[in-house]
Order: structure tokens, then C-alpha cells, then sequence
């Protein structure tokens, strides 16, 4: 049994396997998107539709995961969510092999409701272990998901390649993190709740919704929407884009993707030395900044090699925006989880609309121009940078804080 003093190092390291299965998972199947596409002869718009109307369970769960966290707790969601994740993505596999649009869509509905249960506790659980360990180590956990990223991407490339069929390839996947989902959990994953971390028993509904309130959190909410409209557009366009604007087949698609996900996840692993060196507020802004250059220029470029740059150059800016974000939500460690719930919610939201949206906007506009618009949501993010700048542990006056009496300070 570990000791006390071992326990958060123990779930940093679970936490990376965490995160690096999501990666895996996620992006193995975006890559695989043209063959989704073309097994079942659906058009940009009605891909895009299809993606849309899959979002509803996510929506739903995501939504419900901050009052579900204060009753059950992280163990029992993360547990549900990575079994439904492996159904949906087995189901998806299944659907896109046997052209069945249904199976298709209630894959992508059963995969999002896990999603989103997974997306909500790791990051919450992510938080706590940052405190805990006393240095800043979420960029690492996004460098891990990317890692997983680079992977999935891969993967789906080379199954592609190598005329591997999505039912197979999903259900491996599926499993495969299921597993590492599973030993992250038994592992250590979640920290044991600390005395001041308890809120009251009574009636857990107000401290667990207080956040969404707070105008400082709701600002910090739109610079992680920006970021997650320019991710989102990639992991579900990009290989699209290569494929229809410049005449590239699936696979080198999904090189291109892991181009752009590796270049995150190389920023991530120094992206501690920059935000301590430059600040979260001048960090911030650099990174929306090159953000929207990479999406200009990926979206204008008059052939491919630039068209690489613009997607390098889109995966930088977005690396930090993210972990800036929830560490800045995380100033004050007792209004943390709620914060970062909130974060969790919108960027969720955000992952699951806007790809649709782009894919309708694109039936009219072409894939590459439709991302432009992304270019400009991330550079309005720019109106709400000063908003991650640091914040003392004080309550402020729109933070309302409802305790334990028994766990109250100043009590023995």
C-alpha cells in the first residue's frame, strides 16, 4: 500500500496514462473520419449534421456532471464513463462497417456521454493533484493527452494505409483504454478528499453550481471555448481539408493531423518554463495570436508544405491555452473543482457544436475557408486574457464558499 506522501506522485503518474488513453482514443477514430464518410456516402453537410445530432447525450451528461460529482463522487463517473466510451467507440466501428447510419450515430451519442463524464473528473482530479504536489504540472497531463494524440493519429493513419477496416481498429481501441483507464483508476488515479476539500453534505447542489456565477470563471470559460473551437476544428477538419482542398489521401490527412498535435504536445512539455518566464496574461496572448495566424494561413495557403506550416503554427498557439486556463481557475484551491467543472462544461459544449457548425458552414464555403471563422474566435479571445492573470487564495466577493463547520478553519 502506498504511503501518504507517495499518493500524489502516484496520481501524477496515473493521471499522464489518463490522459494519454483519452488522446489515444479520440484521435484514433478522427483520423478515420473519411472513411466514416465515404463508408456511408454522407456529404460535408451531412456529416456535420451527423456529428451535431451525436452531441446530444454529451451535451446532456455534461451538463449534469457537476451536481453528479458533488452525490457520487469521481470514482464511480470515471468508472461509467470509460464504459461507455468503449461501447460508443465499438458501436461507431460496427455502424461505419455495416453502413448503418443509426449504429453510427448512437455510437457517437453513447461515446460522447463518456466523453464527457471522463472529460469532467480528470480535469477536476487534475486540479487537485497540481495542489497537492505543490508545482504546476497540468501542461504535463495535455502534453500526455497529445502523446496519445500524435499516437491515435497514427494509428488511424497506418490502419488506414494498410487497408485495416474502422470496425477492427475501434474495437482494439476501445478496449485498449478501457484497460489503461481501468489500472489508472485501481492505481491511484483519484487523491483521498482532504478535510477542507469537503463541503456540506446537506445540500451539495449550491457549492457544486456557485462557479457559474462568477464573472472571472465565466471569462476564463470563453478563452477555453476559443481554444476548444481551434482543437475541435482540427481533430474533426483538418484531415477533411487535406483530403477535399488539396487532393491528399486519408493517411497523409492524419500525418498532417499528428504534425499539428505534435507540435502541441512539444509546447506542452516546456510550456511550464514559458508561462513562469512570460506570465499567464502575456502567454495567453501570444498564444491566441499565433493560434489565429496558424488558421490563416492552413486556410489561404496555396499549397501544401505551407498548408503543414499553418497546421504546425495552429497546434502551437493552442497548447497552453487550455492548462492556462484551469490553472488560473485554480487559484483558490477550495473553489477549485467547481471552477474547473465549469471550464470542463464549456469546453465540452464547445467541442461537441462547433465541428458541426463548421461542417454546415463548410457545405457552402469549402472545409478550408469554413476554418477561417475559427480564426476569428480566437483572436476575440484576446478581450478576455487579463482574466487568467493570478489571484490571491482570498475569497472575493462574488465567491461564495459553503464549508463543513466540521471542517471549517480555525476548528480542531
Amino acid at each position: 500500500m502506498l504511503r501518504p506522501a507517495h499518493l500524489p506522485t502516484a496520481a501524477h503518474r496515473w493521471m499522464l496514462v489518463a490522459f494519454a488513453s483519452s488522446g489515444l482514443l479520440l484521435f484514433s477514430w478522427l483520423a478515420r473520419i473519411p472513411s466514416i464518410k465515404d463508408g456511408l456516402a454522407l456529404s460535408t453537410v451531412d456529416l456535420g449534421i451527423v456529428l451535431l445530432v451525436g452531441s446530444v447525450g454529451a451535451l446532456a451528461m455534461v451538463i449534469a456532471a457537476g451536481p453528479l460529482m458533488a452525490r457520487w463522487g469521481t470514482i464511480p463517473l470515471f468508472g461509467a464513463g470509460t464504459a461507455l466510451m468503449a461501447l460508443g467507440g465499438t458501436l461507431m466501428g460496427v455502424g461505419t462497417a455495416a453502413a448503418s447510419l443509426g449504429l453510427l450515430v448512437l455510437g457517437i451519442i453513447v461515446q460522447g456521454m463518456g466523453g464527457a463524464l471522463i472529460n469532467v473528473t480528470s480535469n477536476v482530479e487534475s486540479a487537485r493533484v497540481e495542489r497537492a504536489l505543490g508545482r504546476t504540472v497540468i501542461p504535463q497531463f495535455h502534453a500526455a493527452f497529445s502523446a496519445g494524440a500524435v499516437a491515435g493519429s497514427g494509428l488511424g493513419a497506418l490502419c488506414s494505409a494498410v487497408g485495416i477496416g474502422v470496425a477492427l481498429q475501434f474495437a482494439v481501441v476501445a478496449a485498449l483504454g478501457a484497460v489503461l483507464r481501468l489500472a489508472a483508476l485501481a492505481g491511484g488515479l483519484v487523491l483521498p478528499q482532504r478535510a477542507d476539500e469537503r463541503v456540506a453534505k446537506t445540500d451539495p447542489r449550491p457549492s457544486s453550481l456557485a462557479a457559474w456565477r462568477e464573472p472571472r470563471t465565466l471569462l476564463i470559460g470563453t478563452l477555453t471555448l476559443a481554444t476548444v473551437v481551434a482543437e475541435g476544428a482540427a481533430n474533426n477538419w483538418l484531415s477533411v481539408a487535406l483530403v477535399d482542398g488539396f487532393g491528399q489521401t486519408e493517411s497523409v490527412g492524419g500525418i498532417v493531423l499528428a504534425v499539428m498535435i505534435g507540435s502541441m504536445m512539444l509546447v506542452r512539455i516546456v510550456g511550464n518554463t514559458a508561462v513562469d518566464r512570460l506570465g499567464r496574461v502575456l502567454t495567453m496572448r501570444l498564444s491566441l495570436s499565433v493560434t489565429a495566424g496558424g488558421l490563416l494561413l492552413f486556410g489561404l495557403a496555396p499549397g501544401l508544405p505551407l498548408a503543414v506550416v499553418g497546421a504546425s503554427a495552429w497546434g502551437v498557439g493552442t497548447a497552453l491555452i487550455f492548462p492556462i486556463a484551469v490553472g488560473a481557475a485554480s487559484d483558490h484551491p477550495l473553489l477549485a473543482p467547481g471552477r474547473v467543472a465549469v471550464l470542463s462544461a464549456i469546453t465540452t459544449v464547445g467541442a461537441l457544436v462547433a465541428p458541426p457548425l463548421l461542417g454546415i458552414a463548410a457545405g457552402s464555403l469549402g472545409v478550408r475557408h469554413a476554418l477561417l471563422m475559427v480564426a476569428v474566435v480566437a483572436l476575440l479571445g484576446l478581450l478576455a486574457a487579463g482574466s487568467v492573470a493570478p489571484r490571491s487564495g482570498r475569497l472575493e466577493p462574488d465567491e461564495p464558499l459553503v464549508l463543513d463547520p466540521a471542517t471549517a478553519p480555525g476548528r480542531a
